[in-house]
């Protein structure tokens, strides 16, 4: 089979000694997740991206992931959240007090508003519950704790209510990387194919943009949605907070059925061989699981935390390879 391997850079393969292995273990695209970059960091990979690919003799496609209209925490020290303690979200961007978490999204707090409930965090490995919302603060209790750190993901599980744009940091990242060679933006957390068409709209025509999708209305619009992206990505750790795991599965299964027929190379991400962070060898169903993915008609696949943050990079994109001919 031919498809692509798409390695995110990060902590564990920083170096150019690093992207050379991963390139020659089965890696066909680089990718950065600006979520957890300021632009100045950013434009660091770049230059040191643009040296290696010089080197080379050839440029590697990468994709900057933009946060679109995804929520995120702000910047706090990393903590671990326990069941039943008491837990504050405040709007703002930093946070150096104790079970305060920051967020750094006004509509963040008018959609808890509308819609208290669960909060869902860093892909449902946490998960919270509202006791009181207003319009600068909430408090909230643990039900599922955890590890959290800054710039995770965080869902309202019971709302679809959103305030859709490109975020500053979005903007000017956009701004600043157009020109870089062989690039391209995924656009997180996208709603419907008529929000696509905005994000589409606000890109230079000349940069491929990916749109993930990670949302039930967004599954359920993915062919016009696919209408204004050069490629779709279902991801499934937002999908997963946002659905639970059973449901997740099943839209999951719905959408391979679609696969075929999309106008544009659709992507699994999330997970995909998850058991490598931490271990040299992928699971026997993680191997079934990528046949099965490339056997419905998707493209390639995105490795995560494998390269990012994983001890075992290269062995992650070997893996991922391994039906390549």
């Amino acid at each position: 089979m031919n498809y692509e391997v798409i390695a995110t850079l990060g902590p564990a393969c920083a170096s150019a000694a690093q992207w050379d292995e991963l390139l020659r273990n089965g890696a066909t695209v680089f990718r950065l997740n600006t979520s957890h970059l300021q632009v100045d960091a950013l434009l660091k990979w770049l230059d040191a991206l643009r040296l290696f690919s010089s080197r080379l003799g050839r440029t590697i496609p990468l994709t900057l992931d933009l946060q679109g209209s995804k929520w995120r925490l702000g910047y706090f020290s990393t903590c671990a959240l326990r069941e039943g303690d008491a837990v504050e979200l405040v709007f703002s961007a930093n946070s150096d007090v104790p079970q305060v978490l920051p967020v750094p999204h006004g509509d963040f707090f008018a959609a808890a508003e509308l819609h208290p409930g669960e909060f869902v965090l860093n892909d449902g490995r946490i998960v919270l519950v509202a006791e009181t919302c207003h319009s600068d603060r909430i408090r909230a209790r643990v039900i599922k704790g955890g590890e959290i750190s800054s710039r995770k993901g965080i869902t309202i599980a019971s709302s679809s209510y959103r305030h859709e744009s490109f975020s500053e940091q979005d903007r000017a990242i956009i701004d600043a990387t157009y020109a870089y060679p062989g690039l391209s933006f995924a656009v997180s957390y996208v709603r419907d194919g008529a929000e696509m068409s905005i994000f589409r709209s606000q890109v230079n025509a000349s940069v491929k943009v990916i749109a993930k999708l990670e949302r039930a209305s967004a599954l359920a619009d993915a062919a016009v949605i696919a209408g204004f992206a050069d490629a779709v990505w279902l991801c499934r750790g937002d999908l997963g907070a946002e659905l639970g795991p059973v449901e997740m599965a099943a839209a999951a299964a719905r959408f391979a059925e679609q696969v075929p027929s999309l106008p544009v190379p659709a992507f699994l991400a999330g997970q995909v061989l998850q058991h490598m962070s931490d271990f040299p060898d992928p699971t026997r169903a993680e191997v079934c699981g990528l046949y099965d993915a490339l056997q419905a008609g998707y493209r390639g696949v995105v490795l995560s935390d494998e390269t990012a943050i994983g001890r075992h990079p290269v062995q992650a994109c070997r893996a991922a390879a391994m039906f390549m001919v």
